[in-house]
């Protein structure tokens, strides 16, 4: 038996519901993929064993897809225009469209992942990043140490 499960958008806060097995092992709703993570279309199967069948061909999903109040399969804004007071703000960018239904950004379901017994966190996109390619200096200029031209070994013992 499924039951309609709700979430909002990040992007602009609008409803979707989307009917889900009694079992959820849902961590996040977020505006990008996690990392590592497959997603699906809503209508396609995410829920691991829907029919009681299990199909070695089926794709694991790890997450749903959406683009808000474009995908099908679920139910956009089931209450009418209801929207949670902490989503959107002063920001016109992430209000719904006035003249249809969500934003037409894409947003992810992300379950729970599991290896060998353990639950996995995501993890951040690896994006090398080289702080200083240029071959200057790391500090300042300064007068040189014993034994070096200008260091306190090359004096002529007097005042300036």
């Amino acid at each position: 038996m499924s039951y309609p499960v709700t979430y909002y958008c990040p992007h602009c806060g609008t409803l979707v519901a989307l009917d889900r097995e009694g079992y959820l092992a849902d961590k996040s709703v977020t505006p990008y993929p996690l990392e590592g993570w497959t997603y699906v279309a809503p209508t396609e199967p995410f829920d691991g064993e829907e029919d009681g069948e299990s199909d070695d061909t089926a794709v694991e999903a790890d997450g749903v897809r959406f683009v808000c109040g474009e995908s099908e399969g679920v139910d956009w804004d089931p209450h009418d225009g209801v929207r949670g007071t902490d989503v959107g703000g002063d920001e016109p960018y992430r209000e719904p469209d006035a003249e249809g239904v969500g934003c037409g950004e894409p947003f992810y379901l992300s379950f729970v992942r599991y290896e060998e017994g353990r639950e996995i966190d995501p993890e951040a996109e690896a994006e090398p990043v080289e702080i200083n390619p240029d071959p200057r200096p790391s500090g300042p200029r300064g007068p040189g140490g014993p034994g070096e031209a200008g260091g306190p070994d090359d004096s002529d013992g007097g005042f300036w």
